[in-house]
């Protein structure tokens, strides 16, 4: 049996109290800073639950020797306040805990490689839906950023978020990217939330063409989730990769009307209905065919005035860990949801 220290036996007032007078006066310093001020209320947080500090370990791949049903549930309670229930999972949420124990196919590696997929969508629906590969590299220094175009996007294979953009080559920040490039490069994906697939990827670092539609940091990015062949919701991103503007993002039905709702809490929901893009019927019909034969999976695309291009696949939006609001919606993705060798 594990042992962890409670609430009780833990001065967590005084630890509370001890951040606030550390980082208090470098709360006003910090204050035009969206990401710092993050990290002090984070710590803040941590200090009132301490589950939440559980989850900050198990985030970074500290508590590797937690089984991995007893680590989601440990985990599922401390990002999303409620218990896990494993043996009859009814939500979307729980049903992602219950795929990532139980539905565990070889296949399923290569569709979240973010080289090895470029394969199976070739094969599926037309290499003219890939963005451009610039080239793939075993380590950063083996990148000849002489021979890169001015514009370029760089990002890891075996992992998500590290994605480092280009738009002007005599403004790059080459050290930066090799920081933050390495350092996901030492990670192991799968243990901070358990997701099986990403657990024997190879880490390496591709190049893509960048795409620019004039008006945005990275073009539209459509996230479709879709359960067992049949797209239901389109959840549309805004301002992913702006410094200075709260990330938002709206759902809309395959029909283009908004729900009231947002698939996770990290994004803001936004209430303003767009333009309807030329090419939705298009990613639809991508998405009936590249999802077939899966219980869910998210297909994401990008758009260029009428054409779509393909970004990735992910078989657990969010590790299934997204707080999902209001939580009716997590009922309602879970109803779509069959789980293999399970009625209902």
């Amino acid at each position: 049996m594990i042992k962890c220290r409670t609430a009780e036996n833990i001065k967590w007032e005084e630890v509370k109290q001890n951040m606030k007078m550390e980082y208090g006066a470098k709360r006003s310093k910090v204050k035009g800073s969206r990401k710092n001020q993050e990290k002090i209320n984070k710590l803040i947080e941590y200090s009132k639950n301490p589950l939440k500090i559980i989850n900050y370990f198990g985030s970074r791949g500290h508590l590797k020797f937690i089984p991995d049903p007893w680590y989601l549930k440990i985990i599922y309670r401390a990002r999303l306040g409620k218990k896990l229930n494993l043996s009859n999972p009814q939500t979307y949420t729980e049903k992602i805990q219950w795929l990532k124990l139980y539905d565990r196919k070889a296949g399923y590696s290569n569709l979240v490689d973010k080289y090895e997929v470029r394969k199976f969508i070739a094969k599926t629906i037309g290499e003219q839906y890939l963005i451009p590969l610039i080239g793939v590299y075993q380590t950063f220094d083996e990148i000849d950023f002489e021979q890169l175009p001015n514009q370029f996007v760089l990002k890891c294979t075996h992992d998500s978020g590290s994605v480092v953009i280009c738009k002007d080559k005599s403004k790059f920040n080459r050290k930066a990217a090799e920081k933050k490039l390495n350092l996901q490069m030492k990670k192991n994906y799968y243990y901070p939330s358990r997701e099986w697939p990403y657990r024997h990827i190879k880490p390496r670092i591709i190049c893509e063409a960048y795409l620019d539609d004039g008006e945005n940091e990275v073009p539209k990015d459509y996230k479709i989730f879709c359960f067992h062949g049949e797209p239901k919701f389109i959840f549309l991103l805004h301002d992913r990769f702006h410094k200075e503007l709260p990330r938002s993002g709206t759902v809309y039905t395959t029909d283009w009307e908004i729900e009231p709702c947002v698939f996770d809490s990290h994004y803001m929901r936004n209430t303003n209905k767009e333009e309807k893009p030329k090419c939705l019927a298009k990613m639809l019909e991508l998405c009936r065919i590249l999802s077939k034969g899966f219980p869910q999976v998210r297909i994401d695309f990008y758009t260029i005035k009428d054409k779509c291009y393909f970004g990735e696949m992910t078989l657990t939006h969010s590790g299934g860990f997204c707080q999902i609001k209001p939580e009716a919606y997590d009922e309602l993705l879970g109803s779509f949801l069959r789980l293999p060798g399970r009625p209902g």
